[in-house]
């Protein structure tokens, strides 16, 4: 447990926002190590916060209640990655209503249907990657994602749409870490993307536009709020799009995960080996162990005190993210990629938040979590057992400065085969016969 402290320690510049735009990811877990804390008051956008990281801070700040997520960011963030009026903006009764409204649309069979559909896509796009010269594999998967979870959603689009779709989708995506141009282009498509899903909200309340009735934009539009009144159009917009953005953000874990299979080689075989169990170990370490989100913010709901230091009302808190995936205190050898290390599950909903904190129901963890799991899974599965490809020369650096970050060349790759079905076999026989061996892995 931590001591109590007496203080917070302060980062001594008058305003750390340039530095924070400097080192994005390792901005705060670069002034805890700085300061000998993990916890320290800084200034940012010249309003006084406070940074913390680690599991008991994660503890602290998923505390159900403590937090409302209601002016913690910056305005084009929130427009970009939630926008007012969404679940993550609500508090209480009010947020766990429209929670369970959209767990109800990622568990289950839903999920099934939404994998099936994005690995029929990518295997019809094999045949597609090998006919080209270099595949950019972030961007081909943005567009399957985005096909599959519209037509999973009730709104299946044309090849034309969903190329414009995307293109939007993923200026969002890009544009949320950002100040600048990359902001600007995600404002301006997302205004565009947001007309478009107003039209099939109300289309669909005027029974203009049919869609299957358990299909997620119809329970969308035709959803109420807690005191039992249908749902704002430009609200119920707001959800549709927070379900469609964050499936197409999956690329990004995808891309991750395919750059895993190429630096650490050795897991491939290990995959095709241990069924089940080691792709699910290799997913959630890359989720751990590439980043996503930096941190998230909260401003305190109610006062409160934490290792005898008191939290006001409206005081603006930000917990690492990724500092505290990477918190050794938590994670032995944390900057080591080694995915056994979730095989006696010794992680708890604290210490790895890479989708946020807490428990999934009652707090703030992302409600998309289990689907971006099975997605990224699918997608390593894809890549190990159903298809080879050369990764040619590339710039692979993945720069933690830009948020999000991704690698550079986006992750290139060429002579793009299918592998038959005859393969698929004698692949399966070979993992077979060296189980044995792989089951004594440390």
């Amino acid at each position: 447990m931590g001591r109590p402290m007496t203080s917070i320690p302060r980062d001594r510049r008058p305003d750390s926002t340039l530095a924070m735009l400097r080192e994005g990811y390792a901005f705060i877990s670069n002034r805890c190590r700085e300061l000998q804390t993990d916890m320290f008051e800084t200034r940012l956008m010249l309003s006084r916060v406070i940074c913390t990281m680690g599991e008991e801070a994660a503890a602290m700040f998923y505390q159900p209640g403590r937090f409302t997520r209601r002016h913690a960011m910056p305005q084009t963030a929130l427009m970009l990655l939630q926008d007012n009026g969404s679940a993550q903006q609500l508090d209480g009764e009010a947020h766990r209503h429209r929670k369970r409204m959209l767990l109800s649309l990622t568990g289950g069979e839903r999920v099934q249907k939404l994998v099936a559909d994005f690995e029929e896509a990518w295997q019809a796009r094999i045949a597609i990657w090998a006919d080209m010269n270099e595949v950019v594999l972030h961007d081909e998967v943005e567009q399957i994602l985005c096909g599959a979870v519209c037509q999973w959603a009730g709104v299946p689009l044309t090849e034309a749409a969903v190329l414009q779709r995307t293109r939007e989708f993923s200026a969002m995506i890009d544009g949320a870490g950002a100040i600048g141009p990359r902001s600007w282009k995600g404002m301006l498509l997302r205004a565009r993307t947001e007309e478009w899903v107003r039209s099939i909200i109300d289309g669909i309340r005027a029974r203009h536009m049919i869609v299957p009735d358990d299909s997620p934009a119809h329970v969308i539009a035709t959803s109420c709020d807690v005191e039992g009144k249908p749902l704002d159009s430009q609200v119920a917009a707001v959800e549709l799009i927070n379900l469609l953005r964050p499936t197409v953000a999956v690329a990004r874990y995808v891309t991750f995960a395919a750059l895993a299979l190429y630096q650490y080689p050795e897991y491939r075989e290990r995959i095709r080996a241990v069924d089940g169990d080691y792709l699910e170990w290799f997913v959630q370490e890359v989720r751990r162990f590439y980043p996503f989100f930096p941190s998230v913010a909260g401003r305190v709901r109610e006062p409160f005190t934490w290792r005898g230091i008191r939290f006001a009302e409206g005081a603006w808190v930000m917990l690492d993210i990724y500092g505290t995936n990477h918190d050794p205190r938590s994670w032995d050898s944390p900057l080591s990629f080694r995915p056994e290390r979730f095989r006696n599950g010794r992680h708890n909903v604290h210490s790895f938040i890479p989708q946020g904190g807490g428990d999934v129901e009652g707090g703030h963890r992302c409600a998309g979590e289990r689907l971006t799991v099975q997605l990224v899974k699918s997608a390593v599965s894809l890549l190990v057992r159903v298809m080879e490809y050369d990764v040619p020369a590339q710039d692979l650096r993945v720069d933690l400065a830009r948020i999000p970050a991704i690698p550079k060349s986006r992750f290139v790759i060429s002579n793009v085969r299918r592998v038959s079905e005859f393969d698929q076999e004698a692949r399966v026989l070979r993992s077979s016969e060296s189980r044995a061996g792989l089951s004594a892995l440390p």
